[in-house]
């Protein structure tokens, strides 16, 4: 995206510390009740990773997400995201990133440029640069010629690339997917993979993904975390998660089975999977 003709992000400077992770987690925790969500979490992310976190469902990858864009307080321990507390400074951090939830989040009764104004305007877009950071963000993601079509008749990795042209309306320098690819056909992931791809070479943007693609990891992650049981069972390249698996060529889905007692896919609650096939239907 063009960043040249409208007004720079003011947020630049508190990325400019010498050394200092983009987002951190020290002990972060979660519990609701009895239950630990995510237990003790130390995490380092550079700017400019694409950083993917793999695990079964219930393992607390979404809980992990929800607590770091300042969704969901943390129980105990802290993050930083461009070194702002997400408790202390939320509204800083909110200013900071961009989130692709799982769930639908662009309004199919509205044109593609309609649901990117309304963003713009959500986010305090100076209204001078709106109508430019629209069509560039329309543009970037290869929907140009969309721009006046409702989005009800968009296809689904369509959708799916507006509602990441939502999240990055404002510059955004850490952008958060929660299963960015859910339910689309292997086209539509492919470019979707292609415009994230484009995301981080082009504006070095910083992405932290979920998954349950395999495939998807490995195309795009800088570095795999491997979470089971609110901990991080794993984390490293997907070079070296797989020497530390035995057998030949082991594969990102041994790297998984290993890590996480051989449940590659637990198939989740019945919300959960009301909620998987509710999102396909809509996309597909």
């Amino acid at each position: 995206m063009n960043t040249s003709n409208t007004e720079p992000n003011t947020q630049n400077a508190v990325l400019d510390r010498a050394g200092a992770p983009l987002i951190q987690t020290t002990g972060l925790t979660c519990r609701f009740g009895a239950f630990t969500a995510v237990d003790n979490l130390d995490l380092s992310i550079e700017a400019g990773e694409v950083f993917a976190l793999l695990g079964p469902n219930g393992a607390g990858k979404s809980t992990t997400i929800k607590m770091l864009i300042t969704l969901l307080p943390p129980t105990a321990g802290r993050a930083t995201v461009g070194g702002y507390d997400v408790v202390r400074q939320a509204g800083a951090v909110r200013r900071l990133l961009g989130y692709v939830p799982q769930a639908l989040s662009a309004d199919g009764a509205l044109t593609g440029y309609e649901n990117l104004l309304i963003f713009a305007q959500l986010y305090d877009v100076p209204r001078r640069a709106q109508r430019a950071r629209v069509l560039d963000a329309l543009d970037f993601m290869g929907l140009a010629d969309k721009a006046g079509v409702l989005v009800r008749d968009y296809s689904g990795g369509m959708v799916r690339r507006l509602e990441i042209a939502q999240a990055l309306i404002h510059y955004p320098h850490v952008l958060f997917l929660d299963e960015p690819t859910v339910g689309l056909d292997p086209v539509a992931r492919r470019a979707v993979w292609d415009h994230l791809d484009r995301l981080r070479r082009e504006l070095g943007a910083t992405l932290f993904l979920t998954t349950h693609y395999m495939d998807e990891a490995e195309q795009l992650a800088t570095r795999v975390a491997v979470m089971n049981r609110g901990r991080i069972a794993a984390l490293g390249t997907t070079t070296e998660l797989k020497a530390q698996v035995p057998g030949d060529a082991p594969t990102l889905e041994d790297v998984f089975a290993h890590f996480t007692g051989d449940i590659l896919e637990s198939g989740g609650s019945y919300r959960e999977t009301r909620a998987l096939r509710r999102t396909a239907r809509r996309l597909g």
